[in-house]
């Protein structure tokens, strides 16, 4: 594949893309692999809708985009189910709640766009949904311990 990558070929990502589907295909032929369906039940089925809708705000990647979803009734609204069903099949398939996965999903783009962009704090803070940029240090603190400023001059 490195030859490959290296070569003037100009299908050279054909044979690539090729090689890695003939690796895919050897491994389900193992008989070790086993890849059948499970049985997915409501709790699942609602959980990864929502953890499909989450993930579908990200990238950020312009100043003037904003989160729409950022708390578990928006998200119970869109996938049009009661928050507290939400939050009870959140709970059961990740151990975790609603809350804290949104959290944990604004707390990763956050330091992303610190670390990788030239937008001041409160454009960031913006473009995650929070109103006020000192509500945005307060949630970076909680969860960081540190301002967003000095997690970006790290």
């Amino acid at each position: 594949m490195f030859e490959e990558i290296d070569s003037d070929y100009i299908h050279k990502y054909d044979v690539l893309r090729n090689f890695v589907f003939e690796l895919l295909h050897f491994a389900m032929k193992l008989p070790s692999a086993k890849f059948e369906k499970q049985p997915i039940n409501a709790s699942q089925r609602i959980s990864t809708l929502f953890l499909e809708l989450l993930e579908r705000q990200f990238p950020i990647d312009e100043i003037h985009q904003t989160l729409n979803l950022r708390s578990a009734s928006h998200f119970a609204n869109q996938l049009n189910v009661h928050v507290n069903h939400l939050n009870r099949a959140i709970k059961e398939t990740t151990e975790k709640t609603t809350s804290q996965i949104i959290a944990e999903r604004i707390l990763r783009e956050s330091k992303i766009l610190l670390k990788h962009s030239a937008w001041n704090v409160s454009e960031i803070a913006y473009a995650l949904g929070f109103t006020e940029v000192t509500h945005f240090n307060n949630f970076f603190k909680k969860h960081v311990q540190l301002s967003p400023l000095k997690f970006r001059n790290i």
